[in-house]
């Protein structure tokens, strides 16, 4: 297994959240996003990029790969016959959930991460073609729900409503993604 070090490039394992290596403990890691924002995870929840893709390419072996011809139906199936109900994605953005320490976080630092969380999400459902996402923001006093709205009318081809409030409460919004918001 390839050691992390200061200065690596990695990824989130649960999401689309990656950055570069600031510092290295035991057992966990500090990165810096993108964005700029500095998180400490536990290394067991990242996985190591490659520096560059010329070295990931240079290094892999396709020879192996699964070509159409080896995939065998399974069955007869009706492909004109689909589900009705497909259960959303749920994504929750309690900042508890998201960080594993809100100490010197202010309040704008927590609302832009969990904005941030949001986007990346939702951007990963559009590219995976996931026509349902339910994100969780709690009732409070409703500024991160507002936020969320604002940023979802950013988006073509996406429906938003109240969650089903016997599921979920007040405290969360649904996405619908039309035809036209797949990517």
């Amino acid at each position: 297994m390839n050691r992390i070090k200061v200065g690596d490039r990695i990824q989130l394992l649960d999401e689309l959240t990656s950055g570069i290596v600031v510092s290295v403990s035991a057992t966990d890691l500090k990165f810096r996003t993108p964005e700029g924002f500095v998180l400490e995870v536990a290394q067991r929840s990242v996985v190591k990029l490659p520096a560059d893709e010329t070295a990931f390419l240079a290094n892999s072996d396709f020879s192996t790969a699964i070509k159409d011809s080896d995939i065998k139906p399974s069955g007869v199936r009706n492909p004109g016959r689909r589900h009705k109900y497909q259960p959303p994605m749920e994504v929750d953005l309690h900042i508890e959930k998201l960080v594993p320490s809100v100490k010197g976080l202010n309040t704008m630092d927590i609302l832009n991460y969990q904005l941030e969380a949001a986007r990346g999400q939702l951007e990963f459902a559009l590219v995976k073609k996931i026509q349902r996402i339910v994100f969780i923001h709690g009732v409070g006093q409703g500024v991160l729900k507002e936020e969320l709205r604002t940023l979802f009318r950013r988006y073509e081809g996406l429906e938003v409503s109240d969650a089903d409030p016997r599921i979920y409460g007040m405290g969360a919004t649904e996405v619908y993604v039309t035809q036209v918001g797949f990517r």
